[in-house]
């Protein structure tokens, strides 16, 4: 399967340190070598960089690694190919617009019967992956509940839980999807996360000799919350979440959760 990385902080933080580790991941240290991609958020802005070549071998990631891009919210993916065929139309993470704003949403698993399960209308997907597909469902599924009237941040996301559970029973439906302001997690078997506060200490990655001394990158005032399919530190305790459960984190502090059977 593939694997997820976000970011939700509350002052512009790049994450070079964390996709330094992600990336060996795509074809060095871990087999997810179809593909790979990355959104940063700047205020309504955000820019992407996608590449169908493995991450550890993409000279685009290396750029990433290597130019700080500050952002309050940054999703990325490294893909394992399981639906649609390896090429840039396929490579997540996917971007739709709704409400004046880019949402841009990663999936990680499998899903059966995705077409007859989750039918669309409004938004058509561009590529052939089950992921994308159901990305564009969940985008209508919005429209209709919502129309043109945009709800709070946990109405809205309450609502992105349900349909997230009901995704779900097709398979398996890890999910990172943000609106830029909010940045919203589902669990269906393999996700964690941590936040990273005052006092703020050293991580070295796994996947790389790499060691970061946060107290010389950051101010008492910054809170970062970093999830990740599998935990990319070995000397941070992460938080593992449990399937059917999802958090809603704002400017790096989580706001909302739920688990199966309890979302609105």
């Amino acid at each position: 399967m593939c694997e997820l990385l976000a970011m939700s902080a509350n002052v512009p933080t790049d994450i070079c340190f964390s996709f330094s580790g992600l990336m060996q991941r795509g074809g060095n240290t871990g087999p997810h070598k179809d593909g790979w991609g990355i959104t940063f958020y700047e205020g309504k802005g955000c820019r992407s960089f996608k590449d169908p070549l493995p991450s550890a071998e993409s000279a685009i990631a290396r750029l990433v690694t290597e130019y700080p891009i500050k952002s309050e919210a940054v999703v990325c993916h490294i893909r394992q190919a399981n639906s649609g065929a390896v090429c840039l139309e396929n490579t997540h993470p996917f971007i739709r617009q709704m409400w004046g704003r880019n949402w841009t949403y990663a999936h990680n698993g499998q899903l059966k019967d995705f077409q007859k399960e989750l039918p669309i209308k409004f938004h058509l997907p561009i590529g052939t992956t089950d992921s994308e597909h159901a990305f564009c469902w969940i985008m209508d599924q919005l429209h209709l509940q919502f129309g043109s009237h945009i709800p709070n941040d946990i109405e809205l996301f309450s609502f992105v839980a349900h349909l997230s559970e009901k995704i779900n029973k097709l398979g398996v439906f890890n999910l990172i999807i943000t609106n830029g302001e909010c940045l919203f997690a589902y669990c269906s078997n393999n996700l964690h996360w941590i936040t990273r506060r005052a006092p703020f200490g050293k991580a070295s990655l796994i996947d790389a000799e790499m060691e970061v001394d946060f107290h010389q990158e950051t101010t008492a005032n910054d809170v970062v919350t970093v999830i990740a399919t599998k935990p990319l530190t070995d000397d941070e305790t992460w938080q593992k979440m449990s399937a059917g459960q999802w958090q809603l984190f704002r400017l790096g502090e989580a706001i909302a959760k739920g688990a199966e059977g309890l979302a609105g």
